[in-house]
């Protein structure tokens, strides 16, 4: 862990975040327990009993994306994360409006979940007698998260472990009560076979299932503060994947054996929002239903504090590069957290709930839902143009990674990908309940900060070329990155030898 001289400005806390610290931060932004309790039984309404391969595929996919991505992290040392990778691939102009989309995307995904956090406590509070309003818990909230992202990232790193234990707990719980018990009527994997897998609900239950792990891809964003990144954030980044797409998959499957395959699609449609509160009273007793909703609570928290924590190195990382103000790059001399661009992202917070509050908004069916939506478009374009970017790369400079991931795998998950967000965006009244006027505007969002991400490259170009000369650009100096003493270490290429990115985007034939 580096030390700053008296001389020194302070900076992140290096070489601090093991693998597991990483993947908590990623897995706890996925918020497994809100999702397997709000948002599969959807999935399963939808698709029926073959749901939890749904959560397979979408899995699979993001494996592959994978693949690619974490075979660039060795090479792009960069604190950008994915608008560095788009652009050292797709050029500058698409890396800067890639950079703009990452902060509607990161920021829609953790401002919304505040309604959510203010609507799952009331609810909770209801079901034991008490009325509490949500706008003071969504406030109380903000600044419970503002205070985590403040705090050093350690801390960060050591509140999430102990809630997503907690919150996967209550699944496993859950699960081996089903298992214990055989289920309603038996176990059985009948609903992983064709006929109940492709029916004609399969679409819907895919864009459920990639909702689901938004966020995975966000390793990378702690790459100056992880212990040997070059195995840290691939690590990390497939321990995700790997465990979302089976955890989730597996808690499905139990929950439709704790209501029988016939029956279970029925009881999702009464009533989805109470389907596994109903089963975990079933097979574990009605305390492990109160404690769900609890825990519920806490999943959300970690969630935020999660989002919050990669929104603030995002900022951070946009300031050093001299596109936003240099004071949002600030870091905090003792806990070494980028907390002046924490209390900006936390202000805006308030002001988006405070405006919802006033308009007398619903806080999960319009905070939620609606803020929530373009954020999660926004960051599966990130991961589309990230994938594309993969293979452009790779063909600018030497290297010797095979091309099995510097080609094959990219070019699939950017096919793959693309067929996702065809299902996601066909589908999105199904992630806010709205009409087609306001589907439209929020699926809108993300092509026109798209389009505003290419003016401002422009006029940086024009005004402003030494900001954009350097933009995205490998820091400049070895110590940028203590942890990482190299470039790469799976390629011979010196450091002046590594491009920077190109002045304008290749030829789609690069991505060939």
């Amino acid at each position: 862990m580096s030390t700053p001289t008296p001389d020194e400005p302070p900076g992140l806390r290096t070489g601090t975040l093991t693998t597991a610290d990483i993947s908590f931060f990623v897995v706890s932004a996925a918020a497994p327990l809100t999702v397997m309790a709000g948002v599969a039984p959807v999935a399963i309404l939808l698709g029926g009993i073959g749901a939890p391969v749904g959560y397979l595929l979408a899995g699979l996919t993001l494996t592959v994306f994978a693949v690619g991505f974490t075979t660039m992290s060795r090479h792009v040392r960069s604190a950008g994360a994915f608008y560095a990778y788009i652009t050292r691939g797709l050029g500058t102009p698409i890396g800067i409006a890639a950079a703009l989309v990452a902060m509607l995307g990161y920021n829609g995904m953790e401002i919304g979940v505040y309604g959510l956090l203010g609507s799952a406590t009331s609810d909770t509070a209801a079901s034991l007698g008490h009325d509490v309003p949500w706008l003071p818990v969504s406030l109380a909230g903000l600044l419970l998260v503002w205070y985590g992202g403040y705090r050093s990232i350690d801390f960060g790193a050591k509140v999430l472990g102990v809630l997503l234990v907690a919150e996967t707990g209550i699944l496993v719980l859950l699960a081996g009560g089903v298992l214990l018990d055989g289920g309603a009527h038996g176990l059985s994997l009948a609903g992983l076979a064709p006929e109940h897998v492709l029916t004609g609900g399969t679409a819907a239950v895919l864009a459920c299932a990639f909702a689901a792990f938004t966020g995975f891809e966000s390793t990378v964003i702690y790459r100056r503060e992880a212990r040997n990144p070059e195995r840290t954030i691939p690590r990390a980044t497939y321990i995700a994947v790997a465990f979302l797409g089976l955890f989730y998959a597996f808690v499905v499957w139990t929950v439709i054996q704790a209501f029988g395959e016939d029956k279970v699609v029925q009881a999702a449609a009464d009533d989805p929002g109470g389907l596994f509160f109903a089963a975990i009273t079933t097979y574990v007793g009605a305390w492990a239903a109160d404690l769900m909703h609890l825990l519920i609570i806490t999943s959300v928290l970690a969630s935020l504090l999660a989002f919050h924590n990669a929104i603030n190195r995002y900022t951070l990382s946009l300031a050093e590069e001299g596109v936003l103000p240099p004071a949002l790059g600030r870091i905090h001399p003792r806990h070494r957290s980028p907390y002046v661009a924490g209390a900006l992202q936390t202000v805006l917070g308030a002001a988006v709930v405070l405006a919802f509050a006033l308009a007398g908004a619903d806080p999960y069916q319009q905070l939620l839902l609606w803020v929530n939506t373009p954020g999660m478009i926004g960051l599966m374009v990130l991961q589309l143009l990230a994938a594309l970017a993969v293979p452009c790369f790779f063909r600018r400079i030497d290297h010797r990674e095979g091309a099995l991931r510097t080609v094959v795998a990219p070019v699939v998950a950017f096919v793959l990908l693309a067929g996702a967000i065809g299902l996601v965006t066909a589908n999105v009244d199904l992630f806010t309940g709205a009409s087609t006027t306001v589907n439209t505007v929020l699926v809108s969002l993300v092509p026109a900060v798209f389009l505003l991400g290419l003016v401002l490259a422009h006029r940086l170009r024009r005004t402003r070329p030494e900001t954009y000369a350097r933009f995205a650009a490998e820091p400049a100096t070895e110590g940028a990155d203590p942890s990482c003493p190299h470039p790469t270490s799976s390629s011979s290429t010196p450091a002046s030898a590594i491009p920077g990115p190109p002045a304008t985007p290749p030829s789609p034939s690069m991505a060939e």
